[in-house]
């Protein structure tokens, strides 16, 4: 989902809970120093109980640091994956982290030359719940300092990851309506396709196409969310009431 920059003014109108709503993506100085690959991607970041961001961010290869990993170099080389830098999910987690204001951590594999992401804002690994990455609605299949993403990649990190059956997605994400009219949303698994019958949006149940029927009685702007409990909740669905 790409809303421009439509998305974090939307989300700011809309005041949506939990969710960080951010201005327009800005560089820090130490990401312009280390390198000129920036890049844009649509980074999303679902904890246990709330979306902990969701908005573009602009990033690159830099040295991320944690409080239980250290400092090291994450640039999509690490491993010997990819032969020149890039910018990767853990980059792209780290801009997010000092532009929102929200902690990260996570311990350093030195043998994959990665970090093993274990909390970010409240939410932390258990002994049967951990931090998952995906991109693109896909699991990435090396770490995210040894994953390199494209421009407009769909970015995830999702707590709880393993052990959902679906990563929510809505279409569409963003609509324009009059006050009474009605909008037909679609909840589908991000990974497959398939879609989703069960899902509640805005306290309104999908049906078996994966559709929900949603009326809005008030001028505004408002943003919703789609929840099933065996999935990772859905992309914000941002609604212009007028």
């Amino acid at each position: 989902m790409y809303w421009s920059s439509l998305i974090p003014q939307v989300l700011l109108l809309a005041g949506l809970a939990n969710t960080h709503a951010l201005p327009k993506p800005t560089l820090n100085s130490r990401t312009i120093l280390r390198t000129s690959a920036l890049q844009f991607v649509n980074l999303r970041i679902e904890g246990l109980n709330n979306t902990i961001y969701e908005a573009p961010i602009v990033s690159g290869p830099r040295t991320v640091t944690t409080a239980s990993g250290g400092t090291h170099l994450c640039d999509g080389t690490q491993d010997g994956q990819n032969p020149t830098p890039g910018n990767t999910p853990t980059d792209a987690l780290d801009a997010a982290s000092k532009l929102a204001n929200f902690p990260f951590d996570g311990t350093y594999q030195a043998e994959f030359e990665d970090f093993f992401i274990t909390s970010i804002g409240t939410s932390t690994n258990t002994d049967t719940m951990f931090w998952g990455l995906l991109v693109n609605y896909q699991f990435t299949p090396v770490g995210g300092c040894q994953f390199e993403t494209k421009t407009n990649d769909q970015v995830l990190w999702a707590f709880d990851a393993f052990s959902k059956t679906y990563f929510l997605k809505v279409t569409p994400a963003a609509a324009e309506v009059k006050v009474g009219q009605k909008l037909v949303v679609t909840v589908s698994d991000g990974t497959t396709g398939t879609l989703i019958q069960g899902a509640t949006i805005d306290g309104v149940l999908t049906n078996a196409a994966g559709q929900a029927t949603l009326t809005f009685k008030k001028k505004g702007i408002y943003a919703y969310k789609a929840e099933r409990s065996d999935s990772i909740r859905s992309n914000a669905l941002v609604v212009a009431v007028v």
